[in-house]
């Protein structure tokens, strides 16, 4: 079943009971920063549809007093984490509506109401626009159009189809950047990542999952629109950024985070910028929500494992070495 056919069902079978009112997108690690792009649209686009992101643990343990059956609960989990499947049984219990997206089947797709399989940003050969954080941004514009109508919804489907080459392209623009950026940064003992508005989820990911999680490099996150507020006190000539600039209302505060770095940093600070990679040839009216499909795999599949390559930590051995149950 198509997504927006899915949403279309679900809302129509919630008519009797009031109707679809919000939406909760559960997740946990980078599942979580993969439903951002879907929040980041419906907190700019959605008056009568409210929504939320919520840790799996959280959500267990404080499920918001919305959660019930005028609601769509979103657990996203790429091979059923334990939080996120009990989290999954308490979204039911609560009578909302659950919807589990999963790579490979487990207990989560056995206890949501409906699944949607997504394919990883790991696999280049799989479709962009078809990861965790593109089905929750089409559930997302899909909800918002049926609930109350969103005027640019064409738009945006006509972005999906685009985000596959536009990543092709870009996967090939940066990979000798990439390369450069890595062999400066190998012996980095701290990398921060700024990023803002539709930009800030990819730039979370990339800093907590893949430069500290993965390659056991210190990685904070800023966000561009705070930068000044305490950050940008770290700023000197040794200290190593990584500048996300986003495609969208909030570009500015990058470009104020940028002139900032470029008077008083070094010269260990990197620029990604949104346009470079493409997101420019989307139309305007839908561009900024796609940002997050275009920078998490580039920053994934072309960033990170240059700088694996480049340090020689094998991310693939080092993800996931705590093999704690809690």
């Amino acid at each position: 079943m198509e997504i927006r056919e899915l949403m279309e069902k679900i809302m129509k079978e919630r008519e009797a009971a009031g109707g679809i009112k919000s939406v909760i997108w559960v997740a946990a690690g980078g599942s979580h920063d993969g439903h951002y792009a879907a929040q980041y649209f419906m907190d700019r686009e959605s008056v009568a549809v409210r929504s939320q992101m919520i840790t799996s643990s959280e959500f267990l343990y404080a499920p918001p007093k919305c959660a019930g059956k005028n609601t769509i609960v979103v657990l996203t989990s790429m091979r059923g984490t334990k939080e996120t499947i009990e989290a999954a049984k308490k979204a039911k219990e609560l009578g909302a509506v659950t919807i589990g997206q999963y790579v490979d089947e487990s207990e989560l797709t056995e206890v949501c109401d409906f699944n949607v399989r997504y394919g990883s940003i790991w696999e280049d050969d799989k479709d962009q626009s078809r990861t965790n954080a593109g089905n929750t941004l089409r559930m997302a514009m899909a909800i918002v159009d049926i609930a109350e109508g969103y005027p640019d919804y064409e738009d945006a489907m006509d972005a999906f189809e685009k985000i596959q080459p536009a990543y092709i392209r870009a996967r090939e623009y940066c990979a000798p950047l990439a390369e450069v950026w890595a062999n400066k940064m190998k012996n980095e003992k701290c990398i921060s990542v700024l990023a803002s508005g539709p930009a800030y989820g990819a730039g979370h990911i990339f800093s907590t999952c893949n430069i500290l999680e993965m390659l056991q490099i210190g990685s904070p996150t800023f966000n561009s629109c705070d930068f000044f507020h305490g950050p940008f006190e770290i700023t000197d000539r040794n200290q190593a950024f990584f500048l996300l600039i986003a495609d969208g209302r909030t570009r500015k505060a990058d470009e104020r985070a940028l002139a900032f770095l470029n008077k008083y940093a070094g010269d260990k600070v990197y620029i990604l910028d949104a346009k470079e990679l493409g997101l420019n040839n989307l139309k305007d009216s839908v561009s900024e929500y796609f940002n997050h499909l275009l920078f998490a795999p580039i920053l994934n599949n072309v960033y990170m494992k240059a700088l694996s390559k480049a340090t020689g930590v094998d991310y693939t051995t080092r993800r996931y070495m705590w093999k704690v149950e809690y």
